[in-house]
C-alpha cells in the first residue's frame, strides 16, 4: 500500500514520543460480519422527523491495529491520537475499526451540517428530484429500502460504506446526475441538461473505488423509481464462473444452466408485477440445451410459448425447465429489445469480466477441459455486446482481478467509455462532514487542514479516505 511509508514514520514518531513505559491496551475485538444494526441506525429523512434509536455498539472507534513480527497485536490510545507499532518495516499491518460510540437520533438538525452552514442531507426518497445545483448532500435509506429496490443485490463497495459508516446514505455527486441526466434526456428529449452529447451506450470506468458501481446502483434505483424496466446484473463475474459449461451442439458455444436460472429468478424479484403485463413478441421455437446435471432432454430439441404468453410466462418456463434455461435468457435479451410500453436499460456491472484473453484477461477454465473465453459462452455473447439502439451501461471494476484491458473493446462503440471521476475537493469535504457526523473522525479534532490532507494523502480514493478518517 503506497500510505505504508508514511503510517511507518507516524508510528515510529508516535512511539518516540509517549515514552518506553506506556504499557500496550488490549487487542480490539474483530468488527461483526453482519450488518443488523444498520436497520436502527439508518432511516430515511423522509419519515424520521420525530426522531430514531441510537445504534447498537459496535467495536472501537478509530483505532488501529498493528502486527509485529511476534505475531501479536498492539492498539493505539483510547483516545485515538496515536498509534504504536510492536514491529517495524513491513511487519505494519493497519487495519480499520468500525467506531463503537452510540450515534445520536438520525434526525438531529444542530449534527446535520454540513461545509459552509449547508444541510448534510436531502429531505427526499428517490435521486429524481436533484439537480446539479442541489449536487453534494447524502439521501438516506434503510437497508431495507435499499434491498427493496435493488433486490439482486448491492455492490460490494457500497456494503462496506454502509458497515463501517453504520449508516446506508449515498452522496449525490456531480457525476452521478450527469449520468442520470443523459439517459433521462434519452427518453424525454425536451429535458434541457448540461451535457452536448447523449449516449445510448455507455462504460464507466476509472480508477479503484472511484464510485463506478455505488452509481450504477444508484442510477437503477432512479430508473426504477421512473417506472423503467431495468435488467440489473450487479456481479457479471458470476456469469463467466461456476456452475456447469455444456458445448452446445447448435450453437457451438457453452451453456451455463445454473447461472441462466439464477439470472432469470433474479430478474423476476423486482419486475414481476411489470412483466406479466408485457406480451411476448417473438413466437420462434427455443432451442433446448443441456440441463443442470440431466444431461438432453429425450424426444425434444425445442420448446414453443403459446400464444398469448407473457414475458412472466416465458422467464417462468426458463427457471422450471433446466433445459431451457439459457434458451430462455437469451430470447429475454430479444424480447426486451423489442418492449415500447416503457423505458428499458440494461445495466451491468463488472461488465469487463466479460472479456476474455483475447483482451487481455485470463481465461475461464472449464473443469478438466481446454480454457475457454467469455465470448464463448451463450449468454455472455447475446448480451455483451452495445452495438444496437437500446440504452446500455456497464461499470469496470477494478476490484474483480479480471486483467487489463485495451482500449478499443469488440461489440463496444469507441465513444462508449465514460471515465468516472474520483472525489472532487468540494466532494472529499462533504464526506469528511458526513464521517464526523458518523463520528468516524472526531467532531472535536475536525478540522479543514486535516481534512485535506486526508483528500491529498488518498488522491480522492473513496475507500482510501474512509480508511484515513479513523487517524483524525
Amino acid at each position: 500500500m503506497l500510505l505504508r511509508p508514511f503510517l511507518r514514520r507516524a508510528a515510529a514518531a508516535a512511539a518516540a514520543s509517549s515514552g518506553r513505559g506506556r504499557a500496550a491496551a488490549p487487542a480490539l475485538p474483530d468488527p461483526p460480519g453482519t450488518l443488523a444494526s444498520l436497520l436502527l441506525a439508518s432511516r430515511s429523512y423522509a419519515k424520521a422527523k420525530g426522531g430514531g434509536k441510537p445504534a447498537s455498539s459496535t467495536t472501537n472507534r478509530g483505532k488501529v491495529r498493528a502486527k509485529d513480527p511476534r505475531g501479536g497485536a498492539s492498539a493505539d490510545d483510547a483516545d485515538g491520537d496515536e498509534f504504536s507499532a510492536g514491529g517495524g518495516g513491513d511487519d505494519l499491518d493497519a487495519e480499520f475499526e468500525m467506531p463503537t460510540d452510540p450515534l445520536p437520533p438520525t434526525y438531529d438538525p444542530t449534527l446535520d451540517v454540513g461545509p459552509g452552514g449547508r444541510p448534510l442531507f436531502a429531505f427526499t426518497d428517490t435521486f429524481g428530484s436533484f439537480a446539479h445545483r442541489n449536487a453534494n448532500v447524502y439521501v438516506d435509506f434503510t437497508l431495507d429500502e435499499w434491498n427493496a429496490m435493488l433486490p439482486e443485490g448491492l455492490p460490494a463497495g457500497m456494503m462496506k460504506e454502509f458497515q463501517e459508516t453504520r449508516r446506508c446514505a449515498v452522496m449525490v455527486r456531480k457525476s452521478f446526475l450527469d449520468l442520470r441526466d443523459n439517459f433521462r434526456r434519452i427518453v424525454d428529449p425536451a429535458i434541457t441538461t448540461n451535457l452536448k452529447d447523449i449516449k445510448k451506450q455507455i462504460v464507466l470506468d476509472g480508477p479503484r473505488s472511484c464510485g463506478k458501481s455505488i452509481a450504477l446502483a444508484m442510477l437503477v434505483h432512479w430508473a426504477r423509481t421512473e417506472g423503467w424496466l431495468v435488467f440489473y446484473v450487479p456481479q457479471a463475474k458470476d456469469w463467466t464462473h461456476g456452475g456447469f459449461f455444456y458445448r452446445n451442439t447448435y450453437s457451438d458455444f457453452f451453456d451455463t444452466p445454473i447461472q441462466a436460472a439464477k439470472i432469470l429468478e433474479n430478474f423476476l424479484k423486482y419486475n414481476e408485477k411489470r412483466l406479466q403485463e408485457l406480451p411476448c413478441q417473438i413466437f420462434e421455437p427455443i432451442p433446448l440445451g443441456e440441463g443442470a446435471g440431466v444431461g438432453m432432454m429425450k424426444g425434444a430439441d425445442t420448446v414453443e410459448m403459446p400464444e398469448g404468453s407473457t414475458l412472466y410466462d416465458l422467464i417462468q418456463t426458463g427457471i422450471t425447465h433446466t433445459h431451457a434455461s439459457v434458451g430462455v435468457v437469451v430470447r429475454l435479451r430479444n424480447e426486451l429489445s423489442l418492449v415500447k410500453d416503457v423505458p428499458v436499460l440494461f445495466a451491468i456491472d463488472q461488465y469487463n469480466s466479460w472479456f476474455t484473453f483475447s483482451d487481455f484477461q485470463e481465461p475461464v477454465t472449464v473443469r478438466s477441459c481446454r480454457s475457454i473465453h467469455a465470448k464463448e459462452l451463450t449468454m455472455v455473447n447475446a448480451y455483451r455486446s452495445m452495438l444496437h439502439n437500446d440504452m446500455m451501461v456497464g461499470a469496470f471494476s477494478h476490484s474483480t482481478a479480471v486483467g487489463k484491458l485495451r482500449q478499443e473493446l469488440p461489440d463496444v462503440p469507441p465513444d462508449a467509455r465514460l471515465m468516472f471521476p474520483r472525489y472532487t475537493l468540494e466532494e472529499a469535504e462533504t464526506v469528511c462532514h458526513y464521517y464526523m457526523r458518523q463520528k468516524i473522525i472526531r467532531r472535536e479534532s475536525f478540522s479543514e487542514e486535516k481534512w485535506k490532507k486526508i483528500y491529498y494523502l488518498s488522491n480522492g480514493n473513496g475507500s482510501e479516505m474512509r480508511w484515513l478518517a479513523a487517524f483524525v
